[in-house]
């Protein structure tokens, strides 16, 4: 899909100082991407202001900035030479100008936001909808899935990016999209201008603290899904297990929204049992208190919480419960999410789970449990240049979880790999430090006896590890599959 249109400025709900009102051919918040006609959007950003390549967009042709005060201060000596709009929230105004630019989005579409499970659950609602007869995609950090794909560089990317994917979807016929909703996304008011029907709130667990600061900072822009975005007879699907589910539900009731429970034992969606096995996991659970049962091709007890959240999701769209309840047994896990990667010939199992916080990799291990008969390895590591006050925590949740834990390097980036271990094993001192993550899976591999498990966490779906600025060939599933082909004598 190209931007072969324009729209007056004021088409796009901005107003310019002055009153000019210029045609505009095209939106960038990037200068390199400006064009003959453009608005470029200069930002605040945490290293340097947008306001800085203002001159540069203007060279290459843009007609109209759009800023904040702070960024008009810093172009007085442009602003004259092009249409000028300046407002409180310029993000805000980006994100609705790029839903009125682009103008088409799938006509049904919810969202979903917590520390975790957001994947999950996205998938989960896509795979429904699909198994129902719609035209089905879900958005986030692996990407555009369904009956369209597309790439995307981030869980919740930049809105004119949104807004173009959304539009392409619509295009291609896509009817019903479910989407991650991050908490940058949210505080940087990027899902402002999607049409909800509903939104759902999984979890809240420390992650991010590199960006927010505080936890009240990380609730705040989560909570803004239901605050800002959902209108105001949209249904909110809040999980009251979660620590601050109760807190996210008074902030939907505030703005007057419908809330669907969801919950062990309680809830309009209430899990009231499960039973385990190698394969997966046979629930019980109730809809407005009359039982229901299903069988979930899954493993992991959470799953069954990011199950039944996506039910509550189609279900606020429209869909009738019984229908819904009739899928679950096609539904399948996402790649990297407590994925069966390898089963060796003694029987030994290994698994990937993006699990890349304290609370997440706690609760894979845990999980796993009750599908396992023997030891429980578990792989773990922490990524750099994030969140530093996780990593003993995530070392401390591997040790009190598995039987036997080894640290190893996940995405080090900038820092010193070693320092990063070190911090992870600070709250696992019984475990093997392993620098090389290839050979860590390989150890762990080899440790497994007739009924154990190993559990790889952190990186799940990615394909790379980032060391330096390199981003080099890495696959926790392929790996694995090696490792197991090599200590059984498969590799050829």
């Amino acid at each position: 899909m190209t931007e072969e249109r324009q729209q007056a400025l004021s088409q796009l709900g901005l107003t310019a100082r002055g009153g000019e009102d210029p045609v505009i051919f095209g939106l960038a918040v990037d200068s390199r991407e400006v064009r003959d006609g453009y608005l470029f959007a200069a930002l605040p950003g945490s290293k340097v202001h947008g306001a800085a390549f203002v001159k540069t967009a203007i060279e290459q042709g843009a007609v109209a900035i759009l800023t904040d005060a702070e960024g008009a201060q810093q172009i007085e000596e442009d602003a004259g030479k092009v249409a000028l709009v300046v407002t409180e929230d310029p993000r805000q105004a980006l994100s609705y100008a790029a839903a009125l630019w682009f103008g088409a989005q799938p006509p049904c579409m919810v969202a979903v936001t917590g520390t975790n499970g957001k994947t999950s659950v996205a998938s989960f609602v896509r795979q429904i909808w699909t198994e129902l007869g719609h035209e089905a995609v879900n958005l986030g950090t692996t990407g555009v899935e369904g009956a369209w794909t597309h790439p995307l560089a981030h869980t919740t990317p930049e809105p004119i990016t949104l807004h173009r994917a959304l539009a392409m979807a619509a295009q291609a016929g896509v009817t019903h999209a479910a989407m991650e909703a991050s908490s940058h996304g949210l505080d940087q008011r990027r899902l402002d201008g999607v049409q909800l029907a509903a939104a759902g709130f999984t979890n809240f667990t420390q992650d991010h603290l590199d960006y927010h600061h505080s936890f009240e900072a990380y609730f705040a822009a989560k909570a803004g899904l239901f605050r800002r975005v959902l209108p105001d007879e949209g249904v909110a699907v809040i999980n009251m297990d979660s620590e601050r589910g109760a807190e996210m539900r008074a902030v939907a009731a505030a703005r007057g929204q419908e809330v669907l429970s969801v919950g062990r034992g309680s809830g309009d969606l209430s899990l009231t049992g499960a039973r385990f096995d190698a394969t997966g996991q046979d629930l019980r659970f109730t809809w407005h208190d009359r039982p229901f049962m299903a069988r979930l091709n899954l493993i992991g007890g959470f799953q069954a919480e990011n199950v039944l959240i996506a039910c509550g999701l189609v279900i606020a769209s429209g869909e009738d419960p019984e229908r819904v309840f009739e899928t679950l047994p096609h539904l399948t896990t996402v790649r990297g999410r407590m994925e069966l990667a390898a089963t060796r010939e003694n029987g030994a199992t290994v698994f990937v789970d993006y699990a890349h916080t304290p609370d997440a990799v706690a609760t894979a291990v845990k999980a796993l449990r009750p599908h396992v008969l023997g030891r429980l390895i578990a792989i773990v590591g922490a990524g750099g240049d994030r969140d530093a006050g996780k990593r003993s925590l995530m070392g401390e949740a591997a040790q009190k979880a598995a039987d036997v834990v080894i640290v190893t390097d996940d995405n080090p980036r900038s820092e010193d790999p070693d320092v990063i271990r070190a911090a992870v094993m600070s709250g696992a001192p019984d475990a093997q430090n392993i620098a090389d993550r290839a050979e860590a899976i390989l150890r762990g591999v080899d440790q497994l006896m007739p009924g154990d498990a190993l559990i790889i966490c952190g990186k799940g779906h990615e394909t790379g590890q980032i060391i330096g600025d390199q981003i080099l060939p890495f696959d926790d599933t392929e790996q694995a599959s090696i490792a197991v082909a090599a200590l059984d004598g498969k590799l050829t």
